[in-house]
């Protein structure tokens, strides 16, 4: 039964991606720790590659349509993706199994992700819950501040790393306020961003010697991918900016529900 709820919720992590441009990823640990049962590491793993396979299969139609812009895709992928190379090769298997202890109580590492996960959560909700007025595009010149997109790369390449989320919330905004870029092709050119980061910091993970069943991850890409075409189409109809703030506030109460479970009522 469990499966087949996941397999269902599967589809909203791509059709909010499609709908939205974003959010949709950051259900993916949750659903894979919560209600498949995997562990959280391994979870951070997986969600790496359903994630990227998902935002690739949604930035091709952007692309037939001419909603990408290339030159800032890589400007921004170029850091990010070595950013979470290295997260997923390094870093990740570099923290310890128990990160500290007070007395009896044990702060391992499971704890550690799911809760820098529930935080990232809590601050991505807050993006979409905020109505924030549209920046004035042609104020602003395209590539003139392509330096802090480098940057903003290098960030978001970490925390996707160590999560396994795209970031598309925090991948837009930088494109839209920084680059000049309309809002379509912002969504657009973001998805594009967050397949390639994420499908190469999965190969971190492969190098890294990490044991991957295949038949489940690509089980659950497909009903995502589904989710995309789906969100896609729906985005035609419904104006993603109208959901973006009831699926900010369902996202929060998701990141409190798993902030208080890893900690609070850890049991």
């Amino acid at each position: 039964m469990n499966e087949i709820i996941g397999y269902a919720l599967s589809t909203v992590i791509g059709i909010s991606l499609g709908l939205i441009g974003g959010g949709g990823s950051i259900l993916t640990v949750p659903i894979l720790v919560y209600v498949f049962g995997l562990g959280a590491e391994i979870s951070t793993s997986y969600s790496l590659f359903i994630v990227g396979l998902t935002a690739l299969a949604g930035s091709a139609n952007y692309y037939r349509n001419k909603l990408v812009n290339l030159k800032a895709a890589a400007i921004f992928s170029v850091p990010s993706l070595l950013a979470v190379f290295l997260t997923r090769k390094y870093i990740m298997p570099a923290i310890p199994d128990t990160v500290f202890t007070i007395g009896t109580f044990q702060y391992t590492k499971p704890m550690f992700i799911m809760t820098v996960f529930a935080a990232l959560m809590i601050a991505a909700s807050v993006s979409m819950i905020r109505k924030t007025k549209a920046p004035d595009t042609k104020k602003l010149k395209p590539g003139h501040h392509y330096i802090l997109i480098f940057l903003e790369g290098a960030v978001v390449g970490v925390l996707t790393g160590f999560v396994g989320a795209g970031g598309g919330f925090l991948i837009i905004p930088a494109l839209v306020l920084l680059a000049g870029l309309p809002m379509k092709e912002a969504v657009g050119t973001s998805l594009l961003i967050i397949a390639v980061k994420s499908l190469i910091g999965f190969t971190g993970d492969i190098s890294a010697g990490v044991s991957i069943n295949w038949l489940f991850l690509l089980a659950v890409s497909l009903f995502t991918i589904v989710g995309i075409f789906v969100g896609s189409t729906l985005a035609k109809k419904i104006h993603g900016d109208k959901l973006k703030p009831a699926f900010g506030w369902f996202v929060l109460v998701m990141g409190i529900y798993i902030m208080l479970r890893e900690t609070v009522f850890r049991g």
